[in-house]
């Protein structure tokens, strides 16, 4: 399994920003990652400077989201819809995407059923629960 390091984090949504601004050719995932940072522009001054990306503490004050954190969070889901695991999560998030008339805000609640079902696993010392998490989705899917 790979487990990249924070550092590893910050470098690859780094490097995928200035490979984009620059026209550079990109790998399949930073193609992927390239898309998902377009989606949030607000994001590009953290994503412009590596020096300063690895060094950045991110403590959730004033509400300010980790960029790199909620990037791989859209990287993590678009890869769970891909293939498909856990089984049921494309179907439920293209269910909420359809239901919300986008796949940027379906995305945004689905990484809030993925957070709740990592948290209860860390907290509870159990592995994370794929079906709990699907169940979210597809609730916030169905509800009006």
């Amino acid at each position: 399994m790979f487990a990249p390091s924070q550092a590893d984090v910050r470098r690859f949504f780094c490097a995928a920003h200035a490979k984009t601004r620059a026209g550079e050719p990109l790998e399949a995932l930073e193609t992927l990652a390239g898309q998902w940072i377009a989606e949030h522009p607000e994001y590009h001054a953290d994503l412009a400077d590596v020096d300063a990306a690895l060094v950045r503490e991110y403590t959730g004050e004033a509400g300010q989201t980790n960029p790199f954190l909620h990037l791989s969070m859209h990287l993590s889901i678009s890869e769970q819809c891909s293939i498909d695991q856990p089984r049921g999560i494309r179907q439920a998030v293209e269910l909420l995407a359809a239901r919300r008339g986008s796949l940027h805000d379906a995305h945004h609640e689905a990484m809030e059923c993925l957070g709740q079902m990592l948290w209860e696993s860390q907290r509870s010392g159990r592995p994370p629960d794929g079906q709990a998490y699907i169940d979210a989705v597809q609730r916030r899917a169905t509800k009006d």
